[in-house]
């Protein structure tokens, strides 16, 4: 996005008004969030600014280092946390319809079972998209980078302690992609479910904006 002329942190992209950051705090305060922890790299004094300025429903614990990959601003996240704790993460650049989320929290709380929620979906507009195969109840059997299955990973992630201590010990052993460790849960056999989301909108560009900013206001439409 910085090549296409926007000059602000991503997370300072405004969708319909509001900055995504801004939105993603609001969506996971409403479902229940007691802590937020956000991970910003070193050069981003605009976003730190904005967010220790800013007023927010539940405390913002603000984590200040660049990392090499998401996986390691993951590691970041939670290498501090008991491992005792259920947490859910996403990138900043998902854009979703809050409804959904709301429904996919209340049934990773209701499935104790399950060692990880993945969100999943069908839309497709990822230009790296990781593909989700699945049983008839939607256990994950494997991540792919080829298509085969309808359903791509939504990049929005619940996890439990299981889940996260493989994430510490896999980061702190060389592991470096997000998408290695969502394979390596399979691997380690824990017991990972997708939730199937209708839509989620990854921002990666300037035209992606009016892409999310059509999804939300044809969601209110639908509302009304």
């Amino acid at each position: 996005m910085a090549k296409e002329g926007f000059s602000k942190p991503k997370p300072l992209v405004k969708i319909r008004g509001e900055f995504m950051i801004d939105r993603l705090i609001r969506i996971f305060s409403e479902n229940g969030a007691t802590l937020i922890r956000v991970i910003i790299n070193e050069e981003s004094l605009l976003l730190h600014k904005h967010l220790t300025e800013s007023s927010y429903q539940v405390p913002i614990q603000i984590i200040t280092k660049t990392t090499p990959s998401s996986l390691h601003s993951f590691y970041e996240i939670i290498k501090s946390k008991d491992n005792q704790e259920d947490i859910c993460l996403t990138t900043t650049d998902t854009v979703f319809n809050p409804d959904e989320f709301k429904r996919f929290i209340q049934a990773f709380r209701e499935n104790q079972d399950a060692d990880a929620f993945m969100a999943a979906t069908s839309y497709i507009d990822d230009e790296s998209p990781l593909y989700i195969n699945v049983d008839n109840n939607l256990n994950i059997l494997a991540f792919e980078d080829e298509g085969g299955s309808p359903l791509i990973s939504g990049g929005i992630y619940c996890l439990r302690k299981n889940a996260l201590k493989f994430g510490i010990k896999a980061t702190e052993s060389g592991m470096n992609r997000m998408r290695n460790f969502q394979r390596g849960l399979i691997e380690e056999g824990l017991n990972v479910k997708a939730y199937p989301f209708e839509k989620i909108v990854d921002v990666d560009h300037m035209s992606d904006i009016a892409t999310a900013e059509f999804f939300l206001e044809d969601l209110t439409h639908n509302i009304l």
